[in-house]
Parts: structure tokens; sequence; C-alpha cells
């Protein structure tokens, strides 16, 4: 396998760093403390080429893979943007990008150059209150209805709905109870968020306040024929390629994370001086803990790689990539964490960023899959072990 980076993705990391240059950790206090959408950075993206980066040339992308787009997460994460950077690509490259792309209608894919000018904004509207993490068991349901749907039902912790255009709602098309197995009866539609009976309220949280979290209330929403996004009643494989591809920017964003945290502390540590006139980072109680972490970071980030390349050749992922995200969600926590124990009482503090960074990267232990769910699946799917859930 070769690890070199090609001219052209190390073009695409330069662009990245530059666009993450002028949108730095100062930029990210703003948006956060006021809790806005960071749109003026999104645009800049968008401007540079880089959100269309693994959709098709025919869509406005440039034609590339999830490779590029991981090695962009990273790079923009690293900048200033911390893991919640990778929100706004799962949002619009994977929610609205590969939903549309692999499985959308010719009319529902001209919406894609929209995405890529940054002139539309997605979200997903899959978690439920009582489903949480086994989405098999969602009760939000569209019933037929004419030569549309009307769809009935609540989900919960949905990102980007106030900034967004588009959702793309998964639902039952056919009840549990009405099938035989229950990865049946289960679609996926793309709907407008201004819409009849749809109507969402705000979810107050802890971090990653740069987009917003919120129930959604669907009530007789009516879903037109051409709104069906690929298989009806089958569309829960067809989710699970929209999901694997969402580890794999949740993980890059992490590992940038962690990288910006472990910049901070090694060059505080080089300048703070105690005691004696010594750096403190020639203390090995301050090297160990912070070299500790950058060597996770190091193999969640090849194995993210790794995930992403298999997914560019076609070839199954889900392992590799629900992996990454597992080691990258507790290393980028163990990386913030070290390098405010660098600071000290200035890792406290909000000009030192570090709050913000562990506020945002604490949500990634259990989202957008929970590690426990991440370890059922290492357990089951490649240890071969009894499912016990």
């Amino acid at each position: 396998m070769n690890f070199e980076l090609s001219e052209e993705q190390r073009l695409i990391c330069d662009t990245a760093d530059r666009i993450g240059a002028d949108f730095g950790p100062d930029y990210w206090l703003a948006k956060d403390r006021t809790k806005a959408f960071p749109q003026e950075l999104w645009q800049a993206i968008c401007d540079a080429g880089l959100c269309g980066v693994a959709l098709p040339a025919a869509h406005g992308g440039t034609g590339l893979g999830m490779q590029e787009m991981a090695l962009i997460v990273e790079h923009l994460a690293a900048a200033g943007g911390g893991a919640t950077l990778g929100q706004l690509f799962m949002i619009n490259p994977i929610f609205g990008g590969v939903s549309l792309s692999r499985y959308g209608s010719p009319e529902q894919q001209a919406a894609l150059p929209g995405l890529v000018a940054g002139k539309m904004n997605f979200c997903m509207a899959l978690t439920e209150p009582d489903a949480g993490s086994n989405t098999l068991e969602l009760r939000s349901f569209a019933r037929a209805d004419g030569d549309g749907w009307r769809l009935n039902g609540q989900k919960i912790w949905i990102t980007g709905v106030k900034e967004g255009h588009k959702m793309l709602v998964v639902a039952r098309t056919r009840r549990v109870e009405e099938v035989t197995r229950r990865t049946e009866g289960l679609s996926m539609f793309m709907i407008d968020i201004d819409r009849a009976g749809l109507s969402y309220s705000l979810i107050e949280k802890l971090g990653t306040n740069t987009l917003s979290s919120c129930s959604v209330f669907f009530d007789e929403v009516r879903i037109e024929p051409g709104e069906l996004v690929g298989t009806l009643h089958g569309g829960w494989f067809e989710l699970l390629e929209v999901l694997n591809t969402e580890r794999i920017v949740t993980t890059a964003a992490l590992v940038g994370a962690g990288h910006m945290a472990i910049r901070q502390a090694v060059d505080y540590a080089k300048l703070r001086k105690v005691f004696r006139g010594t750096p403190i980072g020639t203390y090995q109680g301050v090297q160990f803990p912070l070299a500790q972490a950058h060597a996770q970071l190091e193999c969640a980030r090849l194995m993210n790689l790794k995930a992403a390349w298999l997914c560019d050749q076609g070839q199954p992922y889900g392992s590799e990539a629900n992996t990454a995200k597992l080691i990258a969600a507790q290393a980028a926590m163990q990386a913030i964490e070290h390098a405010m124990q660098t600071l000290g009482g200035m890792g406290y503090a909000r000009e030192s960023h570090l709050e913000r960074l562990w506020r945002d990267a604490r949500l990634f232990r259990f989202a957008p899959v929970a590690e426990e769910m991440v370890l059922n699946y290492i357990a089951t799917h490649d240890l071969g072990l009894p499912r016990g859930y």
C-alpha cells in the first residue's frame, strides 16, 4: 500500500491549510460564543472546490474520493475548527451529496450543484427518542397517500435543521410488525425543511454550538413521489453507505482536533519555565501523555485513510471506518485533556481554545455512533462472537 500523497492530494491539503489559516481559532471562538453557523468559512470551502471533492464532475464536483475528503477535513479541523468541522461535511457532502449522487433520481441530483456552490444546506433526520442507536426500531411512518406519502413521527438530535434547506428523512414505509426481517420496510426521502406539518425546536447543549441540534416533528407531512431516494421499503443498506462515510469525516475531524490541541501544548511546554528555569516540556510527565495521544491519533488516522481508500475502491470498509472512529474519539479526548493539563489554569481559559475543543470533541464519544455500539460491531462482525442485543 502506498502511503505517499499524490501531487493533487498535496495541493488539496495546501488549499485546506490556507483556508484554515484565514478562519483560525479566534474565528471559531467568536462563532461558538454567538452560536452562529460559520457561513463565511463554508463559502470559502465551497468556492475553493473542496465541498464537492468526492462528488461526480457531472454534478459540479471534482470526481475524486473519500480519501481527499478525509484529508481536507483533517487539515481544516487542525487549523482551528476542531471536531465540529466534520459536521459541516456530514450535513452537506455526506447527507446531501452521497445520498443523492448514489441513490437519487436525475431530478434530485439537479440540486447537487447548489450544494457544491454553498447555496444549499442539508441535514438528515434519523435518530428518534425511543430508538436511539437501534435504527431498525424507529417509528416515524410514511403511509401511502395517493401517489405519495404522509409522514408522521418525531426525531431528536438532528444537526443543522435551522441552517438547512433540505432534509434526508429516514422513515418506515412498512411497520416492524408487517415485515419478516427488521431491515425491510425502511425508506429515505429528501424533502424541503420549509414544509407544512414540519416543525422543530432547538436543544440547548454543551458544545458544537456552530450548528443547531433540534427535535423535529412531522404531522401529516406530505411527501411527493419524486422525493423518494433509493429503493422503496429497501433503504436500510443504502442508509448504511451514507452512515459509514459519515464515520470517515467524523474521524478526520477528531484527528485534526487532537493534533491542534497537542500543537498548542507543545508550543506552551517549550516556553513555560518553572522552579529551576527549565521548560516544562523537558519533563517526562509532560512529554509522555502527549506522545501517547499523538501515537494513538496517528493510528486512527491511518485506519481512517484505509477506510477511505477501501470506500473509493468500492470494497467493504465498515470495520475500518468504525475502528478508526472508536480510536480517534478516545485519542482526541485524551490529547485535549493532556493539553489542558499542560497549560494548567490557562487551559481552562477560553482564549486558549482548548475548552471549546474539549466540549466539541466530547460529543463524538457517543455520536454519530456510540463507542459501545462500535465495540458490539467489532465483537460480532470481526471477531465472530454471538450477538447479545
